[in-house]
């Protein structure tokens, strides 16, 4: 079929898209997505960063001790009676050092060694790696490309955010590399990453952006780069280059079953990196905001006990008297839902949303609370140091006498807090709620983990002090129809929110002993 003139221009002007004019409607079809190609070459590029990358050496004494000295190998583990057993067993006996595990006398003091890497970010002599790299070390020394080496100071260290910077005194101006911006690198975009595996000298492998936003669990502020360019032993510290050599990320840790690369890398993104390396530079130490509020994760059992759609946000299980939570009205029982402006979708998300927030700053928090949201705002104060986080929970006075109360259905039996229950179950003089005296076996009050000596603090978000209050409580939320209650707990790892069915007919008829 011949087009019409207008459609030939249409075409003409969407470039590769076929446009069909027909009757009753027009079908565009996208040109489809194009991929760039794969560099031809990696040299220049490498050859332009590898003198900014260094290798860190340090040093550890280990004080003389009994046995296997601290940190000395183990024999690898094979099947009893093979002759790798053997073999092993007598290598280790020949090279132990006098004494060490044979029952003799004490292992002599000696110097562990271990290697890592880092990079130059200042001509100066700044460079950055990782803390694990050099914790402990009692000397630190830095290896150029030309094998000088030079001794190097602590400027700061960001222990949760391993996260270390050092100080070198060069003879003249030093290579030095320069930090991109992470949030924009793109999955699937090339990186390089250099380091120094197994202590072999600088080493360039290749690879991508394989995800972004990683959490691993090894502290309360991840957000890692995943990327399969390979990373070994010894790369930690190192830099991760985009391809317009821009620092994106440091090389931190790896997933794997034997200790080698298997394609599953995990760096720190430039975004962190930088910003807390100027915070070492300029005080010494990591300075992330604050908001002085314990959370925990919001379950659908919670959500659906609060009113809440979707099972989001991060609940608060504890305000920090006098801290900025406190001080903007926060209580037991919200929800963060926002954080200046930021979804909180999950409970791991605030510590970190608000540790990059600015100390000082006011910041709305978008909350749930009562069945509806609302907007408090809080002037973020500093982080203190663990050492000064060491608060006592929050407490209170005990009930009144009475005898304990079974809550039928529950698989519980409750009872006010008297001086004898705080000497039975070694409570606080100043705790607050009512305490739990028995809990029905495979109840779901036992399947959610409470026991015996637990306080409930509070019922539905709102205070208790007797069993009858508690009891009212529950009463209420049975008439709204809801399907749990929700209780805040104290047990001995601190306060937490639990979710407990108010239908389970396996538990009706059961009662604690």
């Amino acid at each position: 079929m011949r087009l019409p003139t207008s459609a030939f221009l249409k075409a003409a002007l969407l470039g590769s898209a076929t446009v069909l004019m027909l009757p009753a409607a027009v079908v565009v079809a996208p040109p489809p997505a194009m991929a760039r190609s794969a560099p031809e070459s990696f040299a220049d590029l490498a050859e332009k960063l590898l003198p900014a990358v260094v290798n860190i050496s340090t040093s550890q004494t280990i004080p003389a001790k009994g046995g296997k000295p601290e940190g000395g190998p183990d024999v690898p583990a094979f099947p009893p009676g093979s002759p790798f057993d053997q073999f092993f067993k007598d290598f280790m006996n020949r090279n132990r050092p006098r004494g060490g595990n044979n029952g003799g006398e004490p292992a002599p003091e000696r110097k562990a060694q271990s290697l890592g890497s880092g990079f130059v970010i200042d001509p100066a002599g700044l460079i950055v790696t990782n803390n694990h790299v050099i914790d402990g070390a009692d000397e630190i020394s830095v290896i150029l490309q030309d094998n000088t080496t030079l001794k190097a100071t602590l400027v700061g260290r960001d222990e949760a955010g391993d996260i270390a910077l050092l100080r070198v005194k060069p003879d003249k101006p030093l290579p030095a590399v320069a930090f991109g911006d992470s949030t924009k690198s793109r999955v699937g975009e090339w990186v390089l990453a250099i380091g120094n595996p197994f202590g072999l000298g600088g080493s360039v492998t290749a690879g991508i952006v394989s995800a972004r936003g990683r959490n691993i669990h090894s502290g309360p502020y991840d957000d890692f780069l995943q990327t399969d360019a390979a990373i070994n032993q010894g790369n930690s510290g190192g830099p991760l280059f985009n391809m317009d050599g821009e620092v994106i990320g440091m090389n931190t840790a790896i997933y794997s079953r034997t200790g080698g690369s298997v394609g599953i890398g995990f760096a720190i993104p430039s975004r962190i990196v930088k910003t807390i390396v100027a915070q070492l530079k300029d005080v010494g130490h990591p300075v992330r905001g604050w908001l002085g509020v314990r959370i925990q994760q919001v379950t659908p059992d919670i959500a659906e006990s609060v009113g809440l759609k979707d099972a989001t946000g991060a609940m608060v299980a504890g305000v920090n008297d006098g801290g900025p939570a406190d001080k903007a009205k926060l209580r037991n029982g919200d929800i963060i839902l926002k954080f200046n402006g930021q979804d909180v979708k999950d409970m791991p998300a605030l510590p970190r949303i608000v540790a990059e927030s600015d100390v000082g700053k006011q910041v709305p928090i978008a909350i749930w609370r009562d069945g509806k949201e609302m907007v408090l705002t809080a002037t973020l104060a500093e982080k203190p140091s663990e050492a000064e986080l060491a608060a006592a929970d929050t407490g209170g006075k005990g009930g009144e006498q009475a005898k304990p109360v079974d809550l039928v259905g529950m698989g519980l039996k409750i009872a006010p807090i008297t001086p004898d229950m705080k000497d039975k179950f070694q409570l606080g003089d100043d705790q607050k709620g009512v305490v739990i005296v028995d809990v029905a076996p495979n109840s779901q009050a036992a399947e959610r983990g409470l026991k015996p000596g637990d306080a409930i603090v509070e019922v539905q978000q709102g205070a208790v002090s007797t069993p009858d209050d508690v009891k009212k409580r529950i009463e209420a939320v049975r008439k709204e129809n809801r399907k749990s209650v929700l209780m805040l707990v104290q047990g001995r790892d601190g306060l937490r929110w639990v979710p407990l069915p108010l239908t389970n007919d396996k538990d009706k008829d059961r009662k604690p002993g």
